[in-house]
């Protein structure tokens, strides 16, 4: 992470200042695992789509007379299993980002509130009128919002 001394102005502390840094670490790690799990969410869905169509086109509709021979046809293939193996693989996937990301949602917001609870102790005196500052650059920088603890 490049920063520099000071980088929340002069009425920020040494503390203060790491612990807005964790704050804006927590919140990278929670932005990336959402772009992960969106990816991976919308791959899931093309991909599942898309094998549907195949088996509606290729095998439901050409052997729609007799669900044994879908089914045959089906099995015979390996292709066939081999592709459902990767939609199951690819949604179990997405299962378990979706849980990163949550995970990673409620230790960003578990570090902001208590920031903003803990504001009376990191702002003293001058800097406590001066804070509104931090809470600018914050908010438009990497778009943190210690203005208020609800989401």
């Amino acid at each position: 992470m490049d920063r520099s001394d000071k980088e929340f102005g002069e009425w920020t502390d040494q503390a203060t200042e790491q612990m807005l840094h964790n704050l804006i670490e927590k919140k990278r790690k929670f932005d990336k695992a959402k772009t992960m799990h969106l990816y991976t969410l919308w791959g899931t869905l093309f991909a599942s789509f898309f094998f549907l169509y195949y088996m509606t086109k290729f095998v439901l509709n050409p052997y729609s007379y007799s669900f044994a021979a879908m089914f045959s046809v089906f099995v015979s293939d390996s292709l066939h299993l081999f592709m459902t193996l990767i939609l199951v693989v690819l949604f179990g996937a997405t299962k378990i980002l979706f849980e990163k990301k949550e995970k990673k949602e409620k230790e960003f917001h578990d570090l902001r509130c208590e920031v903003i609870d803990r504001s009376k102790d990191l702002w003293k005196e001058e800097a406590w009128k001066k804070r509104h500052h931090v809470y600018d650059k914050l908010k438009k920088e990497w778009d943190i919002n210690l203005f208020h603890g609800s989401k």
